[in-house]
């Protein structure tokens, strides 16, 4: 076998000029599959990361039928102090869950008694919001960023675009207008605390109060709430994480009907959704992981075209060469083993090659640190050196090569000695 391997090399090393233009091409696709997946991989967990610390969290919990009509923030489906004393008693002895956050969200008017506009208020505790969303208080750029106290009672934290359209500056005082699910319509005063960055998207809605001013506002007098925001100890145990609790969240029994009957255990009576269902970019990143599927096909094709060329070039020009030494004696499985060598030779060097340019762009831009903004996010990609991905790149084209390189060596291995001396 070494002789095999050593003669291969040989012939490869015999036509450089050909041998270096595929090596050249096959380790371009590799490193092109590499450098699009670390890349892709970086903006998708740069976005993630943002969105599940500033906002949603890992997991969310709602009554059910709340995800269908949470673009109204609806307060008829709220989750009863009944519900959620269950659901507590769940989040606390999960041990993969590190933090939960209950909220209620609801539509307002915020005025300067001037002029209003419409706004989307969250209305938290701020000391479980931020273990939830650790990100979110280093989002206000102007006022009190107290992770433990970035929104108190009888203050509000208002996005930019609304705070600059209000010309309103921290310590201004603002009116908030809600109406409550019965459909009563209370104001109360509020003190501007904090100008916050435009965390969900550019339209700049979303604020802050605190809970105990969201239940005086909207007169709430039990402890309903409309939603609770999961965050895990690791995220990466989310796939796994998330049937576990959906199951049995859903096996819990609801509020009561609209006859008075209480829903029966297992009938679904809240709901648990992951970030992905809660947020539109769960689709861009999906058309990312489908790109990268995409640009491994292309290396599959690039690699397949190359070998099986240039072997099959090979076996042309090499036609008396293959009748000399098999009229010598040699069995057709040692001719075989060498043009799967050389094949296999060619896109493991190939491989390697590309595998180690990929790495040094990935270092570069690593050391770079690129900057660019998408949507409303500043976002820093520093791509980290995926060995997976390198690894499963290497054993592809490896596979593929070899693939390619069967039909040339198996023409090879069954000429006739006598046929084959005829080109000498």
């Amino acid at each position: 076998m070494k002789n095999i391997i050593k003669i291969a090399w040989r012939n490869l090393l015999r036509y450089t000029r050909r041998t270096l233009l595929t090596s050249s091409l096959i380790a371009l696709g590799v490193a092109l599959v590499i450098v699009f997946g670390g890349v892709g991989n970086s903006f998708r967990s740069e976005v993630t990361g943002i969105l599940t610390n500033s906002n949603l969290g890992d997991l969310q919990i709602h009554k059910k039928g709340y995800l269908g009509s949470m673009d109204n923030l609806p307060l008829d489906l709220a989750i009863p102090e009944k519900g959620l004393a269950a659901i507590r008693g769940i989040l606390d002895a999960n041990p993969d869950v590190l933090a939960y956050s209950e909220r209620i969200r609801f539509g307002a008017m915020v005025s300067n008694f001037a002029q209003t506009t419409g706004i989307r208020l969250t209305a938290v505790a701020p000391e479980k919001e931020s273990r939830v969303c650790p990100a979110l208080p280093g989002r206000i750029k102007q006022g009190d960023a107290d992770p433990a106290a970035f929104v108190k009672p009888g203050s509000v934290v208002l996005p930019l675009t609304i705070a600059a359209g209000l010309n309103l500056k921290v310590g201004d005082d603002v009116v908030l207008v809600a109406t409550n699910k019965e459909g009563s319509v209370n104001g109360i005063t509020f003190k501007l605390s904090g100008v916050s960055e435009n965390i969900m998207g550019p339209q700049g809605k979303d604020g802050y109060i605190h809970l105990d001013d969201a239940r005086s506002l909207l007169r709430i007098e039990d402890g309903e709430i409309t939603e609770i925001a999961v965050k895990l100890r690791d995220f990466k145990r989310l796939g796994k994480v998330y049937p576990a609790l959906k199951k049995t969240i859903a096996a819990l029994p609801g509020a009561k009907g609209e006859a008075g009957s209480e829903v029966k255990p297992g009938k679904g009576g809240f709901e648990t959704h992951s970030w992905e269902e809660l947020s539109p970019f769960s689709s861009i990143a999906r058309i990312v992981a489908l790109l990268i599927l995409v640009v491994r096909l292309v290396l599959v094709f690039i690699v397949l075209v190359s070998i099986l060329n240039v072997m099959m070039m090979s076996v042309y020009e090499r036609i008396g060469e293959i009748g000399t030494i098999a009229s010598i004696g040699t069995p057709p499985s040692k001719i075989l083993a060498l043009f799967l060598v050389e094949g296999l030779s060619l896109g493991l060097f190939s491989g390697l090659l590309g595998c180690l340019a990929g790495a040094g762009i990935l270092l570069l831009l690593q050391a770079v640190k690129l900057k660019f903004t998408f949507g409303a996010m500043d976002l820093m990609l520093a791509p980290a050196v995926p060995l997976a991905e390198m690894l499963l790149s290497l054993t592809v084209v490896v596979i593929i090569s070899t693939l390619a390189s069967l039909q040339p060596a198996l023409k090879a291995s069954r000429m006739e000695p006598v046929e084959a001396l005829r080109h000498v």
